[in-house]
């Protein structure tokens, strides 16, 4: 699912580096170091993004994150501050339940995740990791979370149904 008629041209997106890990690859003349970066892109009106960058220097990695980001841009439909239903979002280890919150109660998620949110537009929303706590992983696990949320007016349409015989 790619950015659904998204322009990142018009568009100011905000960015956030995750993590920056510095691997080394061990050769012939001694270790080989290199930089991995994860970063966040989003507008913070609903459409978000995550990337991974790898390079020599971390600059470099970084601009390929970023770039990497915007090509996976998502939306987030979202029921006025927070998100229409709990969702579980799983990726590698990582598995993330976010909950929606009531009128108030901000954006109560930890590490990477909360960078997610935040960048996402989502106001109000409760999340707990469980599994893996790698930063990498819990934020792809957010957006493949966030990627799987369904509003009314989709799950009615889906069933042929109207939105009040689903609400009751």
């Amino acid at each position: 699912m790619a950015k659904q008629g998204f322009d990142t041209e018009k568009k100011e997106l905000k960015e956030s580096i995750v993590n920056i890990r510095r691997v080394a690859k061990t050769v012939k003349g001694g270790r080989n170091m290199r930089f991995s970066v994860t970063v966040v892109v989003g507008d913070e009106e609903g459409h978000v993004g995550v990337g991974l960058g790898k390079a020599r220097e971390i600059p470099e990695a970084v601009r390929k994150a970023i770039e990497d980001a915007k090509k996976k841009l998502i939306y987030v439909p979202t029921v006025g501050t927070t998100i229409p239903h709990r969702v579980i979002g799983v990726y590698g280890a990582g598995r993330i339940v976010i909950m929606p919150g009531a009128e108030g109660t901000g954006v109560i998620a930890g590490s990477s995740v909360r960078t997610v949110l935040e960048l996402a537009g989502v106001k109000d929303v409760r999340a707990k990791s469980i599994g893996s706590n790698n930063a990498g992983n819990m934020a792809n696990a957010t957006i493949e979370g966030l990627r799987s949320l369904k509003t009314v007016e989709q799950i009615s349409k889906l069933r042929g149904k109207t939105k009040e015989e689903i609400l009751g």
